[in-house]
């Protein structure tokens, strides 16, 4: 049988443009084949990380959308925790695990510095960036789960923009 990847598209609710000084809040993935079967889904929302602030444009923003910050403040994980529960979830995924984002985002940024500082290893094989992975790359992806919304149906949306050939 040949060798399939998941494709993990990926979202995330930040509190300012790097990680450190600022806190990554909510991640929302989907995994789906290179057809766009949807494979499994993962979102967590993460505690603050000691010391980190709020950058006043990323506040502007929350003001606007006070709905979306309260979900993210809903059960929060210690970050630690958080991370290496989506390390987890990828290393269970059914075959290697590509990780998918607008270069342009700060989801990979985000999502790189948090996995290596707490679980240490960046459990993806390759990244949508690769000029090798990008020619594999599904059409679009949709969130078929009834009521889905949140990050992960975002997640699912922009997917099938960033995939769009």
């Amino acid at each position: 049988m040949p060798h399939e990847n998941v494709f993990v598209s990926n979202h995330i609710h930040v509190e300012g443009p790097i990680p450190g000084p600022y806190s990554l809040l909510t991640v929302a993935s989907a995994a789906h084949r290179a057809d766009g079967t949807l494979v499994s889904t993962f979102t967590v929302n993460l505690r603050e990380l000691p010391g980190a602030t709020i950058h006043p444009i990323a506040l502007r923003s929350w003001r606007g959308r006070a709905d979306d910050w309260l979900t993210t403040r809903r059960a929060p994980r210690p970050p630690a925790a958080a991370t290496s529960a989506y390390v987890r979830w990828v290393d269970a995924l059914p075959d290697a695990a590509v990780f998918v984002a607008d270069p342009e985002a700060q989801d990979h940024v985000f999502l790189y510095w948090y996995v290596q500082r707490f679980a240490g290893h960046w459990p993806f094989v390759a990244t949508s960036t690769d000029p090798q992975v990008r020619d594999t790359l599904p059409d679009a992806t949709v969130c078929p789960l009834p009521g889905c919304r949140d990050g992960v149906t975002h997640t699912a949306r922009e997917s099938a923009e960033l995939l769009r050939p």
